[in-house]
C-alpha cells in the first residue's frame, strides 16, 4: 500500500478483519489456501506474498526504486529476502504476534512465554544487524537511494510500534525509520496502524531491551 500511494499505483483495496479472524475463513482459504494477505489480483495473475506483489507491481509500472541493472537489483533481492526470512520471521511470529493475537499463541501459556523470551533474543540480534550491517551510515538499506527493499523492510520495523518497543539502541535503524515516515504518504497509509497501535498503549509487553542498559522500552 505503501509503495502503490508513493508510486500513485491506483488499486481497489479489499479489508480483511484479521483481527475477526476473516483470513482464516473458508472464503478466503479459497482466494489464499495459506491463510495469510496481502493478495494482488491483476486480471487472470493472482499473488499471494508481498515481496512477490511488489517486484511484480515495481517491474509493471517501471519504478525507479527497482532499478534494472542486474547488481543493483541483485542486492535489493538480498536485503528483501532477509528482512523476509530472518528479521521478519522471528521479530513478528515469535515476538510481537504471540503477544498480541490468539491465533499465534503457543499452548501451554509456558510455552509461550518461551517462544516470547527466544523471539526477544533473536529479534535483538537481528535489529543490530539490521543497524551495523544492513543500514550503517547509509540514509536507505541499499545506499543513497530509496529502494524496494526500504518499502518492504520499514513497515515491517514499524510493527515494534504495536508492543510499545522502541528504538533507542539503534541509532541507524531510528534515522533510516524517521526517513521513511517523512514520505509523504506515509501517516495516511499508517493510519489504521497508528490507531490499533494507540489502542494498545496500556497493555503490559514484554520489553525488547533490558532496563538496566539505560535505554527506555517504549
Amino acid at each position: 500500500m505503501l509503495f502503490c500511494a508513493e508510486e500513485g499505483v491506483a488499486f481497489e483495496k479489499v479489508d480483511v478483519d484479521l483481527l475477526a479472524g476473516a483470513h482464516l475463513s473458508e472464503k478466503f482459504k479459497q482466494i489464499n489456501p495459506c491463510s495469510f494477505v496481502p493478495v494482488l489480483e491483476d486480471g487472470d495473475l493472482r499473488l499471494t506474498e508481498s515481496s512477490a506483489i511488489l517486484k511484480y507491481l515495481a517491474d509493471k509500472y517501471e519504478s525507479k526504486t527497482y532499478p534494472r541493472d542486474l547488481k543493483r537489483r541483485a542486492k535489493i533481492h538480498e536485503a528483501m529476502d532477509w528482512l523476509n526470512t530472518s528479521l521478519y520471521r522471528v521479530m513478528g511470529y515469535s515476538f510481537i504476534y504471540p503477544q498480541l493475537y490468539a491465533h499465534h499463541r503457543h499452548e501451554p501459556e509456558e510455552a509461550n512465554r518461551a517462544t516470547i523470551a527466544w523471539g526477544r533474543e533473536r529479534t535483538r540480534q537481528y535489529l543490530e544487524l539490521l543497524d551495523q550491517h544492513w543500514l550503517g551510515n547509509r540514509p536507505f538499506l541499499c545506499g543513497d537511494e530509496l529502494t524496494l527493499a526500504d518499502f518492504f523492510g520499514a513497515p515491517i520495523v514499524g510493527q515494534l510500534d504495536l508492543v510499545q518497543a522502541g528504538l533507542a539502541p539503534l541509532p541507524n535503524v531510528a534515522r533510516w525509520m524517521s526517513n521513511m515516515r517523512e514520505l509523504k504518504t506515509w501517516n495516511a497509509v499508517h493510519a489504521m496502524h497508528d490507531g490499533y497501535a494507540a489502542s494498545l498503549r496500556d497493555g503490559q509487553f514484554v520489553p525488547l531491551w533490558d532496563e538496566r542498559s539505560g535505554h527506555e522500552a517504549r
